[in-house]
């Protein structure tokens, strides 16, 4: 899930040389993360998507109330959700915040916005609710992990579900990214869901 229409990915700007750098944070502690893994899977995404330069991407891993009061806040949800998306529109240009450039001085130019990295956006994932869904979705909670993180990082790209095409698309690219990066699912998350 991600709050609110973003721009397509192909229209954001694209940095000059550099490298792209993910930042996790697992601030959570009922469930095991292998923070460098789930980094690797973000990175060869990001990669595959063609996202070149000077790229920073955040990805946390959140506890149910955390989850819960971002689901709230950006979506009038209720309860915790199991990933939400935060990208950065193209229209705004963040400097990012290198080593020793906090303020400029005598010694300090300002940096200039094409020499700043792009900042993609912050994906948020909730390892229990990846837990709870996993039996029924993606088959083990690796699994689980690998689809929420493909899915949340092609959200900041600029990909959506929102009607049937949008949704073919992304599923047939969550399906080869994770073929190609992580491995064959244990389950099937794009199964239709059995009628109530």
């Amino acid at each position: 899930m991600r709050p609110g229409p973003f721009p397509a990915a192909d229209r954001r700007r694209q940095p000059p040389e550099g490298s792209l750098e993910v930042f996790v944070a697992d601030e959570q502690d009922s469930h095991p993360v292998d923070v460098a893994r789930w980094a690797r899977l973000a990175e060869a995404v990001i990669g595959a998507r063609g996202v070149r330069g000077d790229a920073e991407l955040s990805l946390l891993f959140v506890d149910r109330s955390a989850m819960a009061e971002l689901h709230r806040r950006f979506l009038d949800g209720d309860g915790p959700t199991d990933v939400l998306s935060f990208p950065i529109e193209e229209d705004v240009v963040e400097v990012g915040r290198w080593p020793d450039a906090s303020a400029t001085g005598p010694d300090r130019s300002p940096i200039e916005p094409d020499e700043a990295p792009l900042l993609l956006g912050d994906v948020v994932i909730c390892p229990a609710v990846a837990a709870d869904n996993a039996p029924h979705h993606a088959g083990t909670y690796d699994d689980e992990l690998a689809l929420l993180v493909v899915h949340g990082v092609l959200h900041v790209l600029g990909l959506d579900h929102a009607d049937p095409a949008d949704a073919a698309t992304m599923q047939g690219l969550e399906r080869d990214l994770l073929a190609r990066f992580h491995g064959p699912l244990s389950g099937d998350p794009w199964a239709p869901s059995p009628a109530p």
